[in-house]
């Protein structure tokens, strides 16, 4: 199992994803991508990779009522004061091939 982390939706602009990016985290500690990545970013995701691993999305209070099996962050660029871009992730759990 590892985690599929995809952009979902982006508010406002942001210089490095675009709606669709996706990268990985496998074993619970390797970050595999083919796409740049923001550590802006990384940092929102810190708190929760490992605890997705083990956890349902709905224990961390991260899950949307139609979507209870993938967890939803952001990034923390405040897009109205930076005129920068606020990028949503959904993250998943996906079986191994």
């Amino acid at each position: 199992m590892y985690l599929l982390v995809k952009v979902v939706e982006i508010k406002g602009h942001c210089p490095v994803y675009k709606v669709g990016d996706s990268f990985r985290l496998e074993d619970g500690f390797r970050l595999v991508a083919d796409i740049p990545l923001c550590m802006h970013a990384l940092a929102a995701l810190l708190p929760f990779y490992n605890a997705l691993r083990f956890c349902e999305p709905k224990q961390l209070g991260l899950a949307e009522k139609d979507n209870p099996a993938s967890a939803y962050v952001q990034c923390p660029d405040s897009v109205s004061r930076t005129d920068g871009g606020t990028v949503i992730f959904e993250i998943s759990k996906v079986e191994k091939p």
